[in-house]
């Protein structure tokens, strides 16, 4: 089996998203080509070239794949498929926005967000915001398949030596174009690849109150801000704070959850973090069920507490 796999970046970065894609490629067996389109991006194709595993790097450099458009990369991707039994993309939002579309073109159904590879055409992955696992086995020749990073450890990104091969396609499809971005930038850490996320929920009361007792905690253990859709609905925080299954999948070592009462969609989006420490005046509250450690009580009088003694 061949295997095609997406690689995620900004043209000058490799992201953490590949390397657990190359993981979930590798354990299809045979061997794993990295697709890096962009522009100006020869930096991360030779990166893609000294992760371990990867046989070969397809380089396709044209100002069309500047913005990873889906419209300029999908017929890219679909061609490219020609030599490939399966395509493999990071589960985040260029890969959902991609592998939908190849999918299509290619006639076959996506296997979405898989958590593990339990054959060359048998996979899991989660149903009902997570609270059971489904076995799937395809029956299409050609697989396209998008991966959960935080179930698979990262390949190393070194020990590596492919070989970087130019390839090219249709270039700019002409039926949309970039206007711009709109991107935050912090100091802390990016929360889907943070190793301790401190999140907070509605339970917090305001904007003022959420950033007077989140932001001294997390700067403190050097974490990224999370927040309960709850809480991005009220206005406390930025959407792109939002972890759950409509935010952001994460799976740190350490996950302070903070005035979080623990429903079914957040529960989705963090379970899977190593160590979870839930504060809440809930004895009762769900958070309590997947929580390792559990403080009840005022969180305006625990967390400024906790925040001290650190």
């Amino acid at each position: 089996m061949s295997v095609l796999v997406l690689a995620e970046h900004d043209n000058s970065v490799l992201k953490d998203a590949t390397l657990a894609a190359v993981t979930a490629a590798g354990q299809l067996g045979g061997d794993v080509h990295l697709l890096v389109a962009g522009h100006g991006a020869q930096g991360v194709a030779d990166a893609a070239a000294q992760v371990a595993g990867v046989a070969k790097v397809l380089l396709a450099d044209d100002a069309a794949y500047a913005q990873a458009l889906a419209e300029n990369l999908a017929p890219l991707i679909t061609a490219l498929m020609a030599g490939y039994d399966a395509l493999v993309a990071p589960a985040t939002t260029r890969g959902k926005n991609i592998a939908p579309r190849v999918a299509a073109a290619l006639d076959v159904a996506q296997i979405s967000e898989i958590l593990s590879v339990e054959g060359p055409d048998t996979f899991t992955r989660p149903i009902y915001a997570g609270n059971a696992i489904a076995t799937v086995k395809s029956a299409d020749a050609k697989k396209v398949i998008t991966v959960r990073g935080t179930a698979f450890a990262k390949a190393a990104t070194s020990g590596g030596s492919a070989a970087i091969e130019a390839v090219s396609g249709a270039g700019d499809a002409g039926i949309s174009t970039f206007e711009g971005a709109e991107l935050t930038t912090s100091a802390r850490p990016e929360l889907t690849a943070a190793k301790i996320i401190v999140s907070g929920g509605r339970a917090l009361g305001s904007s003022d109150k959420f950033h007077e007792f989140i932001d001294p905690l997390a700067d403190k253990l050097g974490a990224a801000i999370g927040a309960s859709r709850a809480a991005v609905d009220a206005g406390y925080a930025p959407n792109d704070y939002q972890v759950g299954q409509t935010g952001k999948i994460v799976a740190p070592e350490l996950y302070v959850a903070v005035g979080i009462s623990g429903a079914i969609q957040h529960l989705a989006g963090m379970k899977d973090s190593k160590i979870i420490v839930a504060i809440n005046k809930d004895e009762e509250a769900p958070i309590f069920q997947v929580a390792d450690v559990g403080l009840v009580g005022d969180l305006f009088s625990l967390v400024p507490e906790l925040t001290a003694k650190l």
